[in-house]
Protein backbone atom coordinates (compact mmCIF):
# COMPACT_ATOMS: atom_id res chain seq x y z
CA UNK A 1 0.00 0.00 0.00
CA UNK A 2 1.36 3.31 -0.95
CA UNK A 3 1.70 5.69 2.17
CA UNK A 4 -0.74 8.23 3.16
CA UNK A 5 -0.74 11.36 0.88
CA UNK A 6 1.17 14.35 2.64
CA UNK A 7 0.93 16.70 -0.06
CA UNK A 8 -1.30 19.73 0.56
CA UNK A 9 -3.94 21.02 -2.31
CA UNK A 10 -2.38 24.64 -3.91
CA UNK A 11 -4.88 26.43 -2.03
CA UNK A 12 -2.95 25.40 1.41
CA UNK A 13 0.06 27.30 0.19
CA UNK A 14 1.03 29.32 -2.55
CA UNK A 15 4.63 31.58 -3.04
CA UNK A 16 5.11 30.48 0.74
CA UNK A 17 2.06 32.12 1.95
CA UNK A 18 -0.85 30.99 3.88
CA UNK A 19 -3.86 33.30 3.92
CA UNK A 20 -5.24 31.86 7.03
CA UNK A 21 -2.07 32.48 8.74
CA UNK A 22 -0.03 34.96 7.02
CA UNK A 23 0.07 38.45 9.35
CA UNK A 24 -2.44 36.83 11.78
CA UNK A 25 -2.20 36.79 15.80
CA UNK A 26 -2.28 32.70 15.96
CA UNK A 27 -3.14 30.77 19.08
CA UNK A 28 -2.08 27.43 19.45
CA UNK A 29 -3.61 25.38 22.79
CA UNK A 30 -1.30 22.05 23.62
CA UNK A 31 1.26 24.01 21.92
CA UNK A 32 4.14 21.15 23.85
CA UNK A 33 2.26 17.95 22.12
CA UNK A 34 3.35 16.12 19.33
CA UNK A 35 0.85 17.36 16.90
CA UNK A 36 0.74 20.99 19.12
CA UNK A 37 4.34 21.47 18.57
CA UNK A 38 4.34 20.49 14.65
CA UNK A 39 1.53 23.48 14.68
CA UNK A 40 3.37 25.47 15.82
CA UNK A 41 7.05 24.38 13.90
CA UNK A 42 5.20 25.32 10.13
CA UNK A 43 2.94 27.58 11.31
CA UNK A 44 5.95 30.13 12.71
CA UNK A 45 7.09 29.80 8.61
CA UNK A 46 4.36 30.90 7.46
CA UNK A 47 4.70 34.46 8.89
CA UNK A 48 2.74 35.07 11.43
CA UNK A 49 2.04 38.32 13.46
CA UNK A 50 2.34 36.60 16.19
CA UNK A 51 2.48 33.25 17.45
CA UNK A 52 0.97 32.25 21.27
CA UNK A 53 1.92 28.97 22.42
CA UNK A 54 -0.15 27.78 25.31
CA UNK A 55 0.70 24.42 27.45
CA UNK A 56 -0.10 23.19 31.06
CA UNK A 57 3.09 21.55 30.94
CA UNK A 58 6.02 23.59 31.65
CA UNK A 59 9.14 21.27 30.32
CA UNK A 60 7.28 21.19 26.96
CA UNK A 61 6.66 24.19 26.51
CA UNK A 62 9.93 25.65 27.01
CA UNK A 63 11.11 22.95 24.58
CA UNK A 64 8.86 24.07 21.62
CA UNK A 65 8.90 27.61 22.55
CA UNK A 66 13.13 27.53 22.38
CA UNK A 67 12.95 25.62 18.98
CA UNK A 68 10.67 28.57 17.83
CA UNK A 69 12.74 31.07 18.66
CA UNK A 70 15.99 29.46 17.24
CA UNK A 71 14.09 28.61 13.89
CA UNK A 72 12.32 32.50 13.97
CA UNK A 73 14.06 34.70 16.23
CA UNK A 74 12.23 37.36 14.64
CA UNK A 75 8.49 36.09 15.66
CA UNK A 76 6.89 37.17 18.26
CA UNK A 77 5.94 33.80 20.11
CA UNK A 78 5.09 34.26 24.01
CA UNK A 79 4.89 30.88 25.32
CA UNK A 80 2.17 30.93 28.16
CA UNK A 81 1.60 28.30 30.79
CA UNK A 82 -1.86 27.99 31.26
CA UNK A 83 -4.70 25.14 32.04
CA UNK A 84 -7.24 25.58 29.31
CA UNK A 85 -9.81 24.02 32.11
CA UNK A 86 -9.41 27.75 33.62
CA UNK A 87 -11.48 29.89 32.45
CA UNK A 88 -10.12 33.25 34.30
CA UNK A 89 -6.95 32.38 33.08
CA UNK A 90 -8.21 31.41 29.23
CA UNK A 91 -9.85 34.83 29.20
CA UNK A 92 -7.03 36.43 30.84
CA UNK A 93 -4.95 35.41 27.53
CA UNK A 94 -7.43 36.13 25.06
CA UNK A 95 -7.92 39.90 26.30
CA UNK A 96 -3.91 39.75 26.00
CA UNK A 97 -3.25 38.28 22.94
CA UNK A 98 -6.61 38.79 20.68
CA UNK A 99 -5.84 36.32 18.40
CA UNK A 100 -7.43 36.04 14.81
CA UNK A 101 -7.40 32.31 14.89
CA UNK A 102 -7.16 29.16 17.63
CA UNK A 103 -5.68 25.80 16.56
CA UNK A 104 -7.16 23.89 19.39
CA UNK A 105 -4.54 20.95 19.95
CA UNK A 106 -4.60 20.54 24.00
CA UNK A 107 -6.22 16.90 25.04
CA UNK A 108 -6.15 14.29 27.26
CA UNK A 109 -5.64 10.98 24.57
CA UNK A 110 -4.32 8.17 26.27
CA UNK A 111 -7.45 5.04 26.07
CA UNK A 112 -6.49 3.05 29.06
CA UNK A 113 -4.95 5.77 30.99
CA UNK A 114 -8.52 7.41 31.19
CA UNK A 115 -10.75 4.70 31.66
CA UNK A 116 -11.30 4.69 35.18
CA UNK A 117 -11.18 7.31 37.82
CA UNK A 118 -8.86 9.48 35.04
CA UNK A 119 -11.93 9.71 33.36
CA UNK A 120 -12.95 13.21 35.42
CA UNK A 121 -9.54 14.77 34.22
CA UNK A 122 -10.55 13.74 30.35
CA UNK A 123 -13.95 15.11 30.76
CA UNK A 124 -12.33 18.44 32.29
CA UNK A 125 -9.82 18.46 29.91
CA UNK A 126 -11.02 17.38 26.27
CA UNK A 127 -15.09 18.73 27.13
CA UNK A 128 -14.76 21.50 29.47
CA UNK A 129 -11.27 23.13 27.90
CA UNK A 130 -12.71 22.90 24.20
CA UNK A 131 -15.90 24.37 25.88
CA UNK A 132 -13.95 27.04 27.50
CA UNK A 133 -11.37 27.70 24.28
CA UNK A 134 -14.14 27.91 21.96
CA UNK A 135 -16.48 29.90 23.94
CA UNK A 136 -14.08 32.93 24.14
CA UNK A 137 -13.20 32.59 20.02
CA UNK A 138 -17.47 33.32 19.85
CA UNK A 139 -16.50 36.29 22.41
CA UNK A 140 -13.82 37.58 20.91
CA UNK A 141 -14.39 36.78 17.14
CA UNK A 142 -12.08 34.09 16.85
CA UNK A 143 -11.76 31.44 14.06
CA UNK A 144 -11.40 28.09 15.86
CA UNK A 145 -10.06 25.05 14.44
CA UNK A 146 -10.24 21.62 16.77
CA UNK A 147 -8.14 18.44 16.52
CA UNK A 148 -10.40 15.61 16.90
CA UNK A 149 -9.71 11.61 16.35
CA UNK A 150 -11.07 8.72 14.32
CA UNK A 151 -11.87 7.38 18.32
CA UNK A 152 -14.43 9.55 18.50
CA UNK A 153 -16.72 7.78 15.87
CA UNK A 154 -19.05 5.38 17.85
CA UNK A 155 -16.58 5.05 20.64
CA UNK A 156 -15.15 1.86 22.54
CA UNK A 157 -13.42 4.18 25.18
CA UNK A 158 -13.89 7.28 27.74
CA UNK A 159 -11.56 9.15 25.97
CA UNK A 160 -13.33 8.60 22.65
CA UNK A 161 -16.44 9.60 24.28
CA UNK A 162 -15.47 12.89 25.82
CA UNK A 163 -13.75 13.67 22.06
CA UNK A 164 -16.86 13.27 20.46
CA UNK A 165 -19.04 15.29 23.15
CA UNK A 166 -16.23 17.88 22.20
CA UNK A 167 -17.31 17.52 18.65
CA UNK A 168 -20.76 18.10 19.26
CA UNK A 169 -20.28 21.43 21.55
CA UNK A 170 -18.09 22.38 18.38
CA UNK A 171 -20.82 21.67 15.80
CA UNK A 172 -23.87 23.77 18.37
CA UNK A 173 -21.68 26.66 19.15
CA UNK A 174 -21.08 27.24 15.02
CA UNK A 175 -24.76 26.78 14.16
CA UNK A 176 -25.30 29.75 16.65
CA UNK A 177 -22.60 31.52 16.32
CA UNK A 178 -22.06 31.45 12.25
CA UNK A 179 -20.25 34.55 11.72
CA UNK A 180 -16.99 32.69 13.43
CA UNK A 181 -14.97 30.30 10.95
CA UNK A 182 -15.36 26.84 13.41
CA UNK A 183 -13.62 23.36 12.19
CA UNK A 184 -12.79 19.86 13.04
CA UNK A 185 -10.23 17.80 11.75
CA UNK A 186 -10.45 14.47 12.28
CA UNK A 187 -7.86 11.74 11.68
CA UNK A 188 -6.58 8.80 13.09
CA UNK A 189 -3.31 7.88 14.62
CA UNK A 190 0.05 9.68 14.02
CA UNK A 191 3.09 7.69 13.87
CA UNK A 192 5.11 8.55 16.82
CA UNK A 193 2.86 10.68 19.43
CA UNK A 194 3.52 10.57 22.70
CA UNK A 195 2.18 7.48 23.58
CA UNK A 196 2.18 5.65 20.27
CA UNK A 197 3.67 2.21 19.41
CA UNK A 198 6.14 3.46 17.29
CA UNK A 199 8.73 4.66 20.49
CA UNK A 200 7.61 1.68 22.62
CA UNK A 201 8.75 -0.92 20.18
CA UNK A 202 11.36 0.53 18.91
CA UNK A 203 12.49 0.49 23.10
CA UNK A 204 11.35 -3.24 22.89
CA UNK A 205 13.69 -4.21 20.10
CA UNK A 206 16.58 -1.96 22.05
CA UNK A 207 15.90 -4.36 25.03
CA UNK A 208 15.76 -7.16 23.23
CA UNK A 209 12.54 -8.02 23.43
CA UNK A 210 9.58 -9.09 23.25
CA UNK A 211 7.37 -6.93 20.78
CA UNK A 212 4.05 -7.10 22.87
CA UNK A 213 1.04 -6.32 20.24
CA UNK A 214 -2.88 -6.21 21.47
CA UNK A 215 -3.96 -8.83 18.91
CA UNK A 216 -2.66 -10.09 15.53
CA UNK A 217 -6.00 -8.50 13.85
CA UNK A 218 -5.64 -5.28 14.96
CA UNK A 219 -5.43 -2.15 12.69
CA UNK A 220 -5.22 1.40 13.11
CA UNK A 221 -4.73 4.33 10.44
CA UNK A 222 -1.39 5.87 10.43
CA UNK A 223 0.15 8.89 9.16
CA UNK A 224 3.17 11.07 9.94
CA UNK A 225 2.88 13.96 12.29
CA UNK A 226 4.51 16.29 9.54
CA UNK A 227 1.88 15.01 6.97
CA UNK A 228 -1.36 14.91 9.22
CA UNK A 229 -0.73 19.01 10.36
CA UNK A 230 0.13 20.01 7.00
CA UNK A 231 -2.88 18.40 5.92
CA UNK A 232 -4.87 20.19 9.02
CA UNK A 233 -3.29 23.88 8.11
CA UNK A 234 -4.69 23.16 4.42
CA UNK A 235 -7.73 22.33 5.92
CA UNK A 236 -7.91 25.64 7.47
CA UNK A 237 -6.99 27.74 4.37
CA UNK A 238 -10.36 26.17 2.78
CA UNK A 239 -13.13 28.25 1.85
CA UNK A 240 -15.60 27.98 4.20
CA UNK A 241 -18.80 30.14 5.73
CA UNK A 242 -19.72 28.74 9.54
CA UNK A 243 -19.08 25.26 10.24
CA UNK A 244 -17.06 22.58 8.55
CA UNK A 245 -16.18 19.19 9.65
CA UNK A 246 -12.82 18.16 7.77
CA UNK A 247 -11.80 14.06 7.77
CA UNK A 248 -8.20 13.33 6.57
CA UNK A 249 -7.91 10.34 3.95
CA UNK A 250 -5.42 8.12 5.78
CA UNK A 251 -5.57 5.22 3.05
CA UNK A 252 -5.92 1.71 4.53
CA UNK A 253 -5.80 0.94 7.82
CA UNK A 254 -2.77 -1.13 8.90
CA UNK A 255 -2.09 -4.24 10.91
CA UNK A 256 -0.24 -3.20 14.09
CA UNK A 257 1.43 -6.79 14.01
CA UNK A 258 2.82 -5.59 10.72
CA UNK A 259 4.55 -2.29 11.33
CA UNK A 260 6.21 -4.50 14.67
CA UNK A 261 7.48 -6.99 12.06
CA UNK A 262 8.92 -4.88 10.10
CA UNK A 263 10.51 -2.26 12.47
CA UNK A 264 12.28 -5.89 13.43
CA UNK A 265 13.11 -5.80 10.52
CA UNK A 266 14.28 -2.58 10.09
CA UNK A 267 16.91 -3.30 13.23
CA UNK A 268 18.43 -5.67 11.13
CA UNK A 269 16.93 -8.76 13.09
CA UNK A 270 14.74 -12.08 12.40
CA UNK A 271 11.03 -11.28 13.63
CA UNK A 272 9.78 -14.68 16.05
CA UNK A 273 13.42 -15.76 15.59
CA UNK A 274 15.77 -12.87 17.36
CA UNK A 275 12.66 -10.75 18.65
CA UNK A 276 9.72 -12.73 19.40
CA UNK A 277 6.32 -11.26 19.63
CA UNK A 278 3.90 -11.68 22.33
CA UNK A 279 -0.02 -10.54 21.89
CA UNK A 280 -1.16 -9.36 25.11
CA UNK A 281 -4.48 -9.14 24.67
CA UNK A 282 -6.41 -5.96 23.91
CA UNK A 283 -6.57 -2.83 26.90
CA UNK A 284 -9.73 -2.02 28.36
CA UNK A 285 -11.66 1.05 25.91
CA UNK A 286 -9.76 -0.72 22.63
CA UNK A 287 -11.49 -1.74 19.65
CA UNK A 288 -9.88 -3.95 16.72
CA UNK A 289 -11.00 -1.34 14.40
CA UNK A 290 -11.22 2.14 13.96
CA UNK A 291 -13.37 4.04 11.30
CA UNK A 292 -13.36 8.05 10.66
CA UNK A 293 -16.60 8.90 9.72
CA UNK A 294 -19.99 7.83 11.12
CA UNK A 295 -22.54 6.43 8.64
CA UNK A 296 -24.44 9.57 8.09
CA UNK A 297 -21.34 11.86 7.41
CA UNK A 298 -21.31 12.03 3.76
CA UNK A 299 -17.54 12.34 2.56
CA UNK A 300 -17.06 15.00 -0.42
CA UNK A 301 -13.93 15.89 -1.84
CA UNK A 302 -12.52 19.15 -1.21
CA UNK A 303 -9.91 21.26 -3.21
CA UNK A 304 -7.38 19.86 -0.60
CA UNK A 305 -5.78 16.59 -1.91
CA UNK A 306 -6.05 14.14 1.44
CA UNK A 307 -8.90 16.03 2.74
CA UNK A 308 -12.43 15.34 2.77
CA UNK A 309 -15.56 17.10 4.42
CA UNK A 310 -18.82 15.93 5.93
CA UNK A 311 -21.90 17.89 6.90
CA UNK A 312 -23.88 16.47 9.65
CA UNK A 313 -27.18 16.62 9.31
CA UNK A 314 -29.03 17.43 12.40
CA UNK A 315 -29.18 19.48 15.68
CA UNK A 316 -27.19 19.08 18.41
CA UNK A 317 -29.02 21.36 20.42
CA UNK A 318 -30.85 19.04 22.73
CA UNK A 319 -27.27 17.34 23.68
CA UNK A 320 -26.62 21.21 25.44
CA UNK A 321 -28.36 20.28 28.68
CA UNK A 322 -26.90 16.56 28.98
CA UNK A 323 -23.79 17.76 28.63
CA UNK A 324 -23.93 20.30 31.56
CA UNK A 325 -25.21 17.97 33.87
CA UNK A 326 -21.93 15.75 32.59
CA UNK A 327 -19.79 18.59 33.57
CA UNK A 328 -21.66 19.29 36.82
CA UNK A 329 -20.59 15.00 37.47
CA UNK A 330 -17.07 15.83 36.47
CA UNK A 331 -16.77 18.73 39.10
CA UNK A 332 -18.55 16.42 41.75
CA UNK A 333 -15.67 13.91 41.45
CA UNK A 334 -18.54 11.53 40.98
CA UNK A 335 -16.99 8.34 38.35
CA UNK A 336 -19.41 6.38 37.84
CA UNK A 337 -22.16 9.38 36.96
CA UNK A 338 -19.62 10.88 34.66
CA UNK A 339 -19.17 7.65 32.87
CA UNK A 340 -23.45 7.70 32.40
CA UNK A 341 -23.83 10.72 31.45
CA UNK A 342 -21.41 10.02 28.56
CA UNK A 343 -22.65 7.42 27.55
CA UNK A 344 -26.39 9.50 27.85
CA UNK A 345 -25.00 12.46 25.25
CA UNK A 346 -23.44 9.41 22.58
CA UNK A 347 -25.21 6.63 22.33
CA UNK A 348 -23.52 5.23 19.71
CA UNK A 349 -21.14 4.41 22.76
CA UNK A 350 -19.61 0.57 21.47
CA UNK A 351 -18.84 -1.79 24.34
CA UNK A 352 -16.05 -4.07 23.89
CA UNK A 353 -15.19 -7.04 25.68
CA UNK A 354 -11.16 -7.65 26.28
CA UNK A 355 -10.51 -10.58 23.73
CA UNK A 356 -8.20 -13.25 25.29
CA UNK A 357 -4.45 -13.48 24.89
CA UNK A 358 -2.80 -15.44 21.96
CA UNK A 359 0.10 -17.52 21.70
CA UNK A 360 3.51 -15.58 21.85
CA UNK A 361 5.32 -15.69 18.89
CA UNK A 362 2.44 -16.56 16.57
CA UNK A 363 0.88 -15.42 13.59
CA UNK A 364 -2.76 -15.83 12.68
CA UNK A 365 -3.79 -16.61 10.10
CA UNK A 366 -7.03 -15.71 8.13
CA UNK A 367 -8.30 -12.86 6.31
CA UNK A 368 -6.42 -9.78 6.42
CA UNK A 369 -8.41 -6.71 7.37
CA UNK A 370 -5.50 -4.38 7.15
CA UNK A 371 -3.11 -3.31 4.72
CA UNK A 372 0.43 -4.35 4.91
CA UNK A 373 2.30 -1.70 6.86
CA UNK A 374 3.58 1.12 4.30
CA UNK A 375 7.24 1.04 5.07
CA UNK A 376 7.83 4.42 2.92
CA UNK A 377 6.12 6.31 6.77
CA UNK A 378 9.60 4.70 8.10
CA UNK A 379 11.58 5.58 5.33
CA UNK A 380 10.35 8.86 4.22
CA UNK A 381 9.74 10.67 8.00
CA UNK A 382 12.68 13.61 8.67
CA UNK A 383 12.99 12.80 11.83
CA UNK A 384 14.52 9.56 11.63
CA UNK A 385 18.00 8.74 13.26
CA UNK A 386 20.48 6.26 14.00
CA UNK A 387 20.26 3.89 16.53
CA UNK A 388 21.91 0.73 17.72
CA UNK A 389 20.83 -2.02 20.71
CA UNK A 390 22.33 -5.08 22.45
CA UNK A 391 21.38 -7.15 20.43
CA UNK A 392 22.31 -5.77 16.91
CA UNK A 393 25.79 -4.76 18.05
CA UNK A 394 27.48 -2.09 15.87
CA UNK A 395 23.92 -2.22 13.20
CA UNK A 396 23.01 1.26 12.98
CA UNK A 397 19.21 0.87 12.89
CA UNK A 398 16.44 2.65 10.29
CA UNK A 399 13.90 3.11 12.94
CA UNK A 400 12.48 6.62 14.24
CA UNK A 401 13.18 8.11 16.69
CA UNK A 402 9.99 10.23 16.70
CA UNK A 403 9.63 12.90 19.84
Amino acid sequence: MDAPRNACGPIAVKDGHHARIAGKRVMVTGAGGSIGSELVAQIAGFDPARLCLIDSCEHNLYQVSYATAQNHPKLAAPACICDIRDETAMRDLFVRENPDIVFHAAALKHVPLLEDHNVIEAVRTNVLGTKITLDLCCAFGADFVMISTDKAVNPSSCMGLTKRVAELYVHDRALRFSGIRTSLVRFGNVVGSSGSVVPLFQRQIQNGGPVTVTHPKMTRFLMSIDGAVRLVLAASSLPQTGFALYILDMGKPVLILDLAVEMIRRAGLTPFKDIGVEFVGMRPGEKLHEVLNYDWEILTPTEVEGVRSAAPQFDPAPKLQLIDSLLAAANARNVEEVKRKLIAVVPEFVRTRRLGECRSGTRTAGARRGASFPARLLENDQKLVCAQTPVASQLQLANPEFR
